[in-house]
């Protein structure tokens, strides 16, 4: 007996991926024998199964409607009876299925299902995001003077130091480490950020606090004194308004720091109206922090004076917002109550901002935090996530080595395509590196032929691309601090900066590569080709990631999510195509 069926063709589920509640779904399975009967089994996360019995539709077909009413986390096998032998098909590769002769442990297909569409902002999802870590950049003040040095801290003596910690026995930072960039920098090179191509920028924590990385906040309404005034911060946001250029700041509000207003104000007396802020286990020494972290106490979300500063009419968002950010992106999501990140969405919506980004390492739709199910992909808090599961993929696939493992690779990034609501995908900020990674000229061996191909890959994916500062210019490092060094101004990789220039141009100047269709080719040369459609035209990337030239031979190539009609065309115009060693071929087509 054999089933044919794959949810990732819609001739076999429709529609396609995530649904809005109250949509209906319609599954289709093809089998070659006769059988008793086919059940499609649904389950909603915590309830009990219901089994929806699936009817005949032709000699191989069978097929069955269902309205999932309510948003949540769905997910679905099939049950056939032949005869005396009851079997069950699950989820497997590509989309496809296997039969299995016990329900136990099944890997059952997921289906997603969401309240609301999240809003898409055309100038985000059209953008290219360049994120800036605001100390390591540029020093915009006269003779790279620095300002409002810290106590018990240190200043580089060049812009070519390699960045390192002062710890104790302990391993607690007891010395911070400063270069000395700052916003004025920011703002004098605009220019270079509009020649490359970026049109967003993304910026690390601007406000008050101790460390250079700037997470242990003293105060959220006040601009940490190293990288300048409130004056300097609205002159670049004027400056990158005037450029066509839009501002993302950090938001870091699960934690303080341990020297801020509000946390010293809670250790000095019980009666303070800080100290519900915090929780103490052994008052005042010892306290929740995040990971353990002494200098970075965690603060109770559900108390209503730290929601008042947070989200309240006088807050941080209304505050800085009103001064011209245009989207926000929210440290540690995971460690922020859900309704928490709602009060946040519905105070930026009152303020038309309609970007935050939450910072999610896996699978958004199927994220669980202290045995609770968070619903990022609801529609009524997030409206994107930074995908990391994209950088997994690309840095995976680069590093693949047969065939086989590249399906499973692919397969896993695919997933997250079908998990996501569509709208949701396209607001993901897609990065190959940020602040919290190694570098990807480290990951990928300093090699600076993967690292374009990795830049390249990921304009070609749905979502926003992210460019961590430096990354075109050819700065390496290991994680942090290593990967948090100075900018190499005058040092810069010729090659890369052109070539992510292009990408750039490339991605502007194509709709596929932010609205199309996603499909993926792999091919037994290890091979790969990202593929963009829509029903009207074709855009496509080959890449070689291997040490040889190949020829393209589509014998045993495997098409996930492409459907026929490009299949035929990338066949038809590519058979015999040579691909130089680690390099990549950008081509568009006409349907």
């Amino acid at each position: 007996m054999k089933i044919k069926y794959n949810a990732w063709d819609t001739e076999y589920k429709s529609p396609f991926g995530a649904i809005k509640a109250r949509t209906t779904v319609t599954w289709r399975v093809k089998i070659d024998e006769p059988v008793d009967y086919i059940n499609l089994w649904l389950t909603k996360a915590e309830e009990t199964p219901v089994p929806y019995p699936m009817k005949k539709t032709d000699e191989q077909t069978y097929q069955v409607q269902v309205t999932i009413g309510t948003s949540g986390l769905y997910h679905y096998y099939f049950e056939i009876k032949q005869s005396n032998q009851i079997s069950y098909y699950q989820e497997a590769l590509g989309g496809e299925g296997e039969l299995v002769t016990s329900n136990q442990n099944l890997a059952q297909y997921q289906l997603t299902c969401y309240d609301e569409e999240v809003p898409q902002v055309d100038w985000y999802q059209d953008g290219i995001v360049y994120q800036i870590f605001p100390d390591r950049f540029n020093n915009g003040n006269p003779h790279g003077e620095i300002l409002g040095k810290k106590k018990n801290s240190f200043i580089y003596a060049t812009e070519e130091d390699t960045p390192f910690y002062v710890k104790d026995e302990k391993g607690h930072v007891v010395r911070w480490d400063f270069f000395g960039g700052n916003l004025k920098g920011i703002e004098q090179k605009i220019p270079y950020l509009k020649k490359l191509g970026v049109t967003i920028v993304y910026l690390n924590p601007i406000f008050w606090a101790e460390s250079s990385h700037r997470y242990d906040t003293n105060d959220f309404m006040k601009i940490d004194p190293m990288l300048g005034t409130e004056v300097d911060f609205i002159s670049l946001v004027h400056a990158l308004h005037k450029n066509g250029m839009h501002l993302i700041l950090d938001g870091v509000f699960n934690h303080v720091g341990d020297h801020s207003h509000y946390f010293q104000e809670a250790i000095k007396s019980k009666a303070s109206p800080y100290y519900s802020w915090f929780h103490f286990t052994n008052y005042p020494t010892e306290y929740d922090s995040w990971w353990g972290i002494t200098n970075l106490p965690k603060v109770n979300k559900a108390n209503p004076g730290y929601q008042n500063l947070i989200y309240g009419e006088d807050g941080v968002l209304v505050k800085w917002t009103s001064l011209g950010v245009d989207g926000w992106r929210l440290d540690i999501a995971d460690e922020l109550p859900m309704e928490f990140l709602r009060q946040i969405r519905r105070r930026l919506s009152a303020l038309d901002c309609q970007v935050l980004i939450g910072e999610v390492w896996e699978d958004a739709s199927h994220k669980y935090v202290n045995n609770e199910l968070r619903t990022y992909t609801s529609g009524d808090n997030l409206t994107g996530t930074m995908n990391y599961p994209v950088r997994n993929f690309i840095l995976e696939i680069l590093r693949s080595q047969d065939h086989e493992e590249a399906m499973r690779i692919i397969d896993r990034y695919l997933r997250i395509v079908e998990d996501y609501p569509a709208a949701f995908l396209k607001n993901c900020l897609n990065n190959i590196g940020t602040h919290d990674t190694a570098r990807i000229k480290n990951e990928l061996g300093e090699n600076e032929d993967l690292v374009a191909l990795a830049l390249a890959i990921m304009m070609m994916l749905p979502g926003v691309p992210c460019i961590y500062y430096g990354d075109e210019a050819g700065l390496s490092g290991g994680k942090d601090p290593q990967n948090r060094a100075y900018f190499p101004w005058n040092r810069e990789s010729a090659k890369l900066e052109q070539i992510t220039q292009l990408w750039c141009r490339r991605r502007r100047k194509n709709r596929l590569l932010v609205d199309g269709r996603i499909g993926i080719i792999s091919t037994t040369q290890n091979l790969t080709a990202i593929v963009r459609y829509d029903t009207k035209e074709v855009n496509l990337f080959w890449f070689n990631k291997t040490e040889s030239e190949h020829q393209l031979n589509f014998g045993q190539a495997i098409f996930y999510a492409v459907p026929d009609q490009v299949r035929q065309i990338i066949v038809k115009n590519d058979l015999g195509k040579k691909l130089a060693a680690r390099q990549g071929l950008f081509k568009k087509f006409n349907l």
